[in-house]
């Protein structure tokens, strides 16, 4: 008996006995935390990691990996190559978050139930830090999303859109934190809501009418530098947005999200923001 259970502890110490790829990503974390590494600066050179490490040159290479895929690092090739600190983008987060969510039970009254009490304090906050830039951007995304403007519009493709002019909100907020959570909200909807589509047209673009005209006002009031009246405004508007979103009976849909899915998005963003640059040059 007592020989089964050495058996079986030793099975328990070599089944949690970390791998050596591993140990060495952990190690190269704390020499980006010593170095207070930003994004665009170095870490050494392949050869000097395996002679600070004492390991093998497949041994970095699979720590590097380790770490590029955990959106930490970009890893390049050629004479100069080796690994480059970045900022994790957005996008792996949210693919991060969804992987956690895919087994959890989250309906989109949840995410509403969050958004009422985020977004109206987000966009408080941006009011006092918008940029004239910022403003130009809020104007041109009301208009784009208008059902008004081009009744023949895709309605989905402009409630997805819709969510730019609370990412802008965000990006003027100086707090961090409460920036990331709503961005993480906004492309949850942007990318996991979907809609009966047996829905009439009129009920969609009562839904986009809607938006647009919070929007309108929320600019107008940020203008003022108004934070309180851009509070309050928002928390209608997220009550109004719920509303809307449960009468065309939208809901979550809960997937995987693929990495082809975040190259085709990072290409389509940067396309849309070299556009936006187009329009402003």
């Amino acid at each position: 008996m007592n020989v089964t259970r050495g058996k079986q502890r030793a099975v328990t110490r070599s089944v949690a006995q970390p791998k050596r790829s591993d140990l060495v990503a952990e190690e190269i974390k704390r020499l980006m935390t010593a170095k207070n590494l930003l994004p665009g600066d170095r870490l050494p050179r392949e050869t000097e990691l395996q002679e600070m490490f004492n390991v093998s040159k497949s041994t970095v290479r699979e720590a590097l990996k380790s770490l590029e895929v955990q959106g930490l690092i970009r890893v390049t090739t050629g004479p100069s190559g080796g690994g480059m600190a970045v900022e994790v983008p957005l996008d792996r987060a949210f693919q991060l978050m969804q992987n956690y969510l895919f087994f959890k039970e989250v309906s989109i009254d949840d995410i509403y139930q969050a958004r009422k009490l985020l977004e109206p304090e987000l966009a408080a906050s941006a009011v006092p830090h918008l940029t004239d830039a910022q403003f130009e951007a809020l104007e041109r995304n009301i208009k784009e999303c208008d059902p008004l403007r081009d009744p023949e519009a895709d309605q989905f493709s402009q409630r997805q859109e819709d969510m730019t002019f609370h990412d802008i909100l965000a990006a003027a907020s100086p707090n961090p934190f409460l920036r990331f959570m709503c961005e993480m909200i906004n492309q949850m909807l942007r990318q996991l809501t979907v809609y009966d589509n047996q829905m009439p047209m009129r009920e969609q673009q009562h839904f986009g009418a809607s938006n647009v005209e919070y929007h309108r006002r929320l600019l107008a009031a940020a203008r003022a530098r108004d934070a309180d009246t851009v509070r309050t405004l928002m928390h209608e508007h997220m009550q109004d947005a719920q509303a809307s979103v449960r009468r065309l009976h939208g809901r979550l849909h809960g997937r995987l999200i693929l990495d082809s899915e975040m190259s085709r998005r990072a290409i389509a963003s940067r396309a849309r923001r070299l556009a936006r640059k187009a329009e402003r040059d």
